[in-house]
């Protein structure tokens, strides 16, 4: 087997371990998992990519194609991959398009929990506005086409001693179907339903007007409308489109550095999409006894810390075996799915998520119970490393989240928006930093077994998720690369270093970023320690992992690598260490 313990400095090192056994041909052990494939959701899709990318260290291999949510239901509707992650559950219909259930047996689990936030470009003269406050029937005035200026006094109620600007409100909205669209006319139909009725009339929708995934364009509603989230966002972002504002996933926002609006909760505060408020507010959620959501409870959370537009994505998982749905595969997803839920969320913040509070992993585990082939033990809250609760289950999030500023109670001004008065301002840019770490604490790769020519022994696994983070001023760009040492069994005998070859994966970059994957590395043959081996061969003389071009740098990346590793066939048998150091500059 093979072994990698990892340490940090600016370089992160990897400390791998290979058994080499005396068998002649053939894997050297059974792996209890199985390949598992699935396939949807592009929002989710680097949380996913994570948690599949982590458990390679546990031998279990998960292909995940972010085709979009659409795409991956029908995917799981036809049998092509084993599961499904999707923000819309079976059975909702846009506009006649059919999106019926699958015939077999199936179950949604909360998977990937995160906000719709409201982002916004606008400026008073230079100044950028970027602590806007919104209510309910503000922004289904905005979305309906009634409220069409900034200085509008509904919008100025909330925002008290704050002059917004005469300027013309654009308001954007999706031209596709999407999970975002659902969730906000979702929102809007349960927290102003009479105004989202008479829109829905105007659009000629017929009654009841229920939540839907496109958005109804009416006539004279002065809304625009652009496919995908990258769309809305794209053109919120242009510098050409003082005004506009539009719903979105809070990933996307925060990628593109565009300010979201507080809105306000039940409780009369005016919350911020943090990863505790969304948590907060999903505290609310209950599951239907179709096992999709209920947001009721998290739209009219009480509490004041609570984000209101906070959902999640489902992971659609089959509940029997079918022809190209094994238990062994269940097995599989089983195990990919607990970690998702559990050690999985600890990355969700990071990545622009919330983690699941412990109420939807306790509902998530009670699903993949009913995978065949799963193993229960592994659905153990006690053993679950989630970070919003204890190992008894103890919620952590509802007395860890902070309170709300006080001032951001309804009715009271925080100031410091936009005033009429001059103010001398300062600022220093800092230098910042870049780092890099490597997730989790080991890797561990198959023994070494025969290859099909019996020419060599050769053994292959993930690199965990590689994470540079440059906060540097300048935006300079950077490189990370790596180097391996011999493999030792500290007998005296020794696997080259030049056997260890890689092929990079780019994990997650924010768009912002320009980042190119170093070039695949062959490993050497069974080359003898100290043997010459041609230039480029193996990773003894180092090779890039990934660039970051100047200008690209800024931001947070994850890369990851495919590793083969061979050695002779007359490699002793043994346990066999070395150490692969990354370097950033």
């Amino acid at each position: 087997m093979v072994r990698s313990f990892i340490s940090r400095r600016i370089a992160a090192t990897i400390a791998a371990v290979v058994v080499v056994t005396s068998a002649t041909a053939g894997p050297a052990y059974a792996d209890p998992y199985v390949p598992i494939s699935g396939a949807g959701s592009s929002w989710a899709a680097p949380l996913v990519y994570q948690s599949a990318a982590n458990v390679r260290q546990f031998g279990l291999t998960v292909n995940y194609a972010d085709t979009g949510a659409t795409d991956g239901r029908n995917r799981f509707r036809s049998g092509v991959v084993d599961f499904a992650v999707s923000e819309v559950p079976y059975g909702l219909d846009a506009f006649g398009v059919s999106d019926q259930p699958p015939t077999r047996p199936f179950s949604y689990v909360p998977f990937v929990a995160g906000a719709t936030v409201f982002a916004y470009n606008l400026k008073v003269g230079t100044t950028r506005v970027t602590n806007l406050r919104l209510s309910s029937s503000v922004l289904a005035g905005i979305f309906t086409g009634r409220i069409t200026a900034w200085n509008d006094p509904q919008i100025h109620a909330d925002n008290p001693g704050i002059a917004l600007p005469p300027k013309t409100i654009t308001p954007v909205v999706r031209l596709d179907a999407s999970g975002t669209t659902l969730q906000l006319t979702s929102w809007l139909a349960a927290q102003q339903p009479a105004r989202w009725r008479e829109y829905c009339a105007a659009a000629g929708l017929p009654e009841p007007c229920a939540p839907t995934m496109v958005f109804p364009v009416a006539a004279g509603s002065g809304l625009k409308a652009f496919a995908g989230s990258n769309g809305v966002a794209g053109y919120v972002k242009s510098a050409l489109n003082d005004g506009a504002i539009t719903y979105v996933e809070a990933s996307y926002a925060l990628n593109l550095t565009l300010p979201t609006a507080k809105v306000l909760n039940t409780a009369g505060y005016y919350t911020a999409p943090t990863a505790a408020a969304v948590g907060v507010a999903l505290t609310g959620a209950r599951i239907n006894p179709d096992q999709t959501a209920d947001l009721s409870g998290v739209y009219a959370n009480p509490d004041p810390r609570a984000y209101p537009l906070s959902g999640y994505a489902y992971l659609i998982v089959p509940t029997s075996t079918a022809s190209t749905f094994s238990a062994e595969k269940g097995h599989t997803l089983t195990a990919f799915a607990a970690y998702g839920l559990c050690a999985g969320q600890g990355q969700a913040e990071a990545l622009g998520y919330a983690p699941l509070p412990v109420n939807l992993v306790r509902g998530g585990f009670e699903q993949l119970l009913r995978i065949p082939g799963g193993d229960p033990a592994a659905l153990n809250l006690a053993t679950c490393a989630n970070p919003t609760f204890t190992p008894d289950g103890t919620d952590m999030l509802l007395s860890t989240a902070p309170m709300p500023n006080p001032c951001d109670q309804q009715g009271t001004a925080c100031g410091g928006l936009v005033t009429g008065a001059a103010e001398f301002l300062q600022t220093t840019v800092v230098p910042g930093a870049l780092t890099i770490t490597v997730a989790g604490s080991g890797v561990v790769l198959p023994p070494m077994a025969l290859t099909s020519d019996a020419s060599l022994l050769s053994t292959a696994g993930m690199l965990p998720a590689v994470t540079v983070s440059d906060t540097r001023a300048g935006n300079p760009g950077w490189n990370i690369s790596g180097q391996v040492g011999d493999f030792s069994d500290g007998a005296g005998h020794v696997i080259a270093g030049a056997n260890l070859g890689w092929s990079p994966v780019l994990v997650s970059k924010q768009p912002p970023q320009v980042v190119v994957l170093g070039a695949v590395v062959v490993p050497a043959a069974g080359a003898a320690p100290g043997a010459p081996v041609p230039s480029g061969v193996g990773l003894a003389g180092g090779a890039t992992l990934a660039t970051a071009a100047p200008l690209g740098g800024n931001g947070t990346t994850m890369v990851g690598a495919e590793l083969t590793l061979n050695a002779p066939t007359s490699t002793p048998p043994g346990t066999y260490s070395a150490t692969l150091t990354f370097t950033v500059i």
